[in-house]
């Protein structure tokens, strides 16, 4: 019955345009070949027919299968940020699993861009049709996106962007715009000449995601006119040992700093020294809702915390796949996230 009353719609929306059962289907599936005047008598009747096509039915009839890949960072013992995208790329896989779509997990390790190039080659070499893709090694990335392109794959990005290329879409914050909420939250606990430190934890130390970021975190003070001595660090080794050597000599160095505003999701790692080295005195502010923050958070080491929805990330990250490769729909390029604020009193009814 649902495949003859789907036949039946898509006859009366071609009676009623004057065109072919042949020319409606190509404007359903987003085809080529029909005039933008055809298409928009078409597109009006289907409007106002309210018409819904048995997606499930053609795709069971159609027995292809549409294979997506899923390359991000694994989880682990410095950080388990990458959960919550996980669980929203798992969510999304078990809504659309029954229209075909089949999906393959590749895990990469933050701090080894081999283990990254590794996993890019597995994908590249597996008959995919759509990628998502945390591009944490930039230029890595790059390449792998330029092969993808070449192929004709089209790719989401989530967490951070790489817009000069041509992804069909980024889902993920608007980094600038975190980076300047992030100053203002930073001055509450200021005086006023003010010296703080714009910590970036990674090997990646010139990664898109921590340029954008601290642009504008500079350019809250600029705007704002207030006088201020920003003082940048990387830390490229993330063990625990090396970020305590590190920050002993920042703190060394710059005995007056007041405030520490960390780029990413390990500033647990820093509350933690804060907390040995009891330098109670020096706000905190840094990414992401992860056990170990939010611990330091309920103690009054971290300030706050800034979140973007990271499981919301993944879920539309997979949806944007396929209402592209399944429904045929126009992706909107660029979905931003929200910038939430998470402080020790409302943390406790937060979800990621």
């Amino acid at each position: 019955m649902k495949k003859e009353a789907t036949y039946f719609g898509v006859k009366e929306i071609a009676r009623r345009a004057n065109v072919s059962i042949a020319t409606v289907d190509r404007v359903l599936h987003n085809r080529s070949g029909v005039s933008e005047k055809t298409k928009k008598k078409i597109n009006d009747i289907i409007t106002e027919l309210d018409y819904q096509p048995n997606i499930l039915a053609s795709r069971l009839a159609s027995k292809k299968i549409i294979s997506l890949a899923v390359l991000i960072p694994r989880v682990s013992e410095e950080t388990d940020f990458w959960e919550a995208p996980l669980r929203g790329i798992s969510r999304a896989e078990a809504e659309i699993r029954k229209y075909g779509i089949q999906v393959s997990e590749h895990f990469f390790d933050l701090n080894d861009k081999h283990s990254f190039e590794t996993q890019a080659q597995l994908v590249l070499g597996s008959d995919v049709q759509g990628v998502l893709l945390s591009p944490t090694f930039l230029d890595e990335s790059r390449d792998f996106l330029q092969k993808c392109h070449d192929r004709k794959i089209p790719f989401v990005l989530i967490d951070s962007d790489v817009p000069d290329l041509d992804r069909l879409c980024y889902i993920g914050p608007h980094l600038f715009q975190s980076g300047y909420v992030g100053a203002k939250l930073l001055t509450y606990r200021l005086k006023e000449n003010h010296k703080v430190l714009v910590l970036n934890i990674s090997q990646e130390a010139d990664s898109y995601n921590f340029m954008q970021i601290e642009e504008g975190f500079r350019a809250y003070f600029s705007d704002h006119q207030q006088p201020c001595e920003i003082i940048r660090s990387d830390i490229s080794h993330t063990d625990p040992l090396s970020i305590t050597r590190d920050l002993t000599r920042i703190l060394h160095e710059h005995s007056d700093l007041e405030a520490i505003f960390v780029t990413n999701s390990r500033v647990f790692a820093v509350a933690a020294f804060l907390k040995k080295a009891a330098r109670t005195d020096i706000s905190l502010i840094g990414y992401d809702f992860l056990k170990q923050n939010i611990t330091y958070l309920k103690e009054g080491l971290i300030d706050f915390l800034i979140c973007h929805k990271p499981e919301e990330q993944g879920y539309r990250g997979m949806m944007a796949l396929y209402q592209k490769l399944v429904l045929g729909a126009t992706i909107e390029k660029v979905h931003f996230m929200p910038i939430d604020i998470i402080t020790k009193e409302n943390q406790a009814f937060y979800q990621n």
